[in-house]
């Protein structure tokens, strides 16, 4: 892979997808060049998955935003698929096409990278849109099945007050601790050290086996639904499961289901991880070897009709963690070549694939995010060009704002 990301001459900036520095739009590609790009990736396209490599960056978010948007409004896109429960993203659809409450509250049980003010101005542009199309909405659906939340805690509590109070505080002291993972999730509670010691599973598996012995739970089948809810919302997390990739055939099998069933061509948001066309090797966890992800599923039931963006920047502030430069070995530090705010490739372009095709790390910077150990924070792919169709880099990232 060369390092050299000049233009040959004869070239304009605009020919390498450069942003044109003179109309750069918070420093980022304009709306020309993002006009370009989504036309481009509109083309014989059913399912464009854009992965960002963090999820607490303003501008990562923004850029995917604003893609969105015009392949939503000029090309005829119209579902959105995200990465939370089937349950909230329910509530994320009761919103944008009927209004439902706000979409603060329609956030309230996501998962936490989601409650974000940008991810509220995303909704309302959502929102805004149907409301001028009541025939041709945009639809929201989750890539999980139905997960436990807050409230199903709440509920077994509730159950266990009322038909044995005596043994209300051992219920508690299983249920209250776990449920902190809706809000820090249990691997990342470990790697920032506030986690309690004992596997979050163990406890909620304890939990369940109380329930079964109360005398009348045989008889309220919703308490031992929710209860089973939860287990599984454990079981299936990062730490329960024991490694990042998620559960890659379910997640793609509800995008490709969703697709079939309506027809609609899709947007996938997303971490890189996930969205990449190829199997991907954790940096924190190479013992595992390539795995599959849901972008490298969908390339084999779509072909070329599933395209993959990743939107990845050199460095900046993120209020969480200060990311430093990236190493030298990084895609991120050969792109950061270019002096600009923000730049973009095609690697399907035969000359563009030539000059950066090869195995490739990609840094990124999730929850555990450390940066003493910045050069195993990364993905690994055999092909960057097998994984990625576009590359979109973002010179200084400043962080997201979370909601409340």
């Amino acid at each position: 892979m060369k390092n050299d990301t000049a233009a040959p001459r004869g070239t304009s900036p605009s020919d390498m997808g450069l942003s044109d520095p003179q109309n750069p739009d918070l420093g980022l590609l304009s709306d020309a060049t993002l006009d370009e790009l989504a036309e481009k990736l509109a083309v014989a396209t059913t399912i464009v998955g854009i992965g960002e490599s963090t999820r607490f960056s303003r501008e990562t978010f923004g850029l995917r935003d604003r893609l969105f948007r015009r392949l939503v409004q000029h090309h005829g896109f119209r579902a959105l698929a995200v990465q939370d429960s089937a349950g909230v993203a329910a509530g994320l659809d009761r919103y944008v096409r009927a209004g439902e409450a706000s979409a603060e509250s329609a956030l309230d049980g996501a998962w936490r990278p989601w409650r974000t003010a940008e991810m509220v101005a995303a909704l309302e542009w959502i929102r805004a849109f149907n409301q001028e199309h009541p025939n041709d909405p945009v639809r929201i659906f989750g890539v999980k099945p139905v997960q436990a939340q807050p409230e199903d805690y709440d509920a077994v509590l509730d159950h266990v007050r009322a038909s044995a109070p005596e043994r209300l505080g051992e219920a508690t002291s299983h249920l209250d601790l776990i449920r902190t993972a809706h809000q820090t999730e249990e691997h990342v509670q470990r790697a920032r050290g506030m986690h309690p010691g004992r596997p979050f599973a163990d406890h909620a598996r304890d939990a369940l086996a109380l329930i079964r012995s109360l005398p009348d739970a045989d008889r309220d089948n919703g308490v031992l639904a929710r209860m089973r809810l939860i287990v599984d919302f454990h079981e299936n997390s990062v730490a329960g499961r024991g490694n990042y990739a998620g559960d890659a055939a379910v997640w793609a099998d509800a995008i490709s289901d969703y697709q079939s069933r309506t027809g609609l061509r899709v947007v996938y948001w997303d971490g890189i991880a996930h969205t990449s066309a190829a199997a991907v090797t954790s940096g924190l966890a190479p013992q595992h070897g390539p795995q599959p992800s849901i972008g490298s599923l969908l390339r084999k039931r779509y072909g070329t009709q599933y395209v993959s963006v990743a939107i990845g920047f050199h460095h900046g502030d993120l209020r969480v963690v200060t990311v430093p430069e990236p190493a030298g070995d990084l895609i991120d530090a050969k792109l950061g070549e270019v002096d600009l705010p923000a730049h973009w490739l095609d690697l399907r372009r035969a000359a563009v694939r030539r000059r950066w095709d090869g195995p490739a790390k990609a840094r990124v910077i999730s929850g555990v995010y450390d940066p003493s150990r910045d050069a195993a924070e990364h993905i690994a792919v055999a092909s960057l060009a097998d994984a990625f169709d576009v590359l979109i880099h973002i010179r200084r990232v400043s962080p997201v704002r979370w909601l409340p």
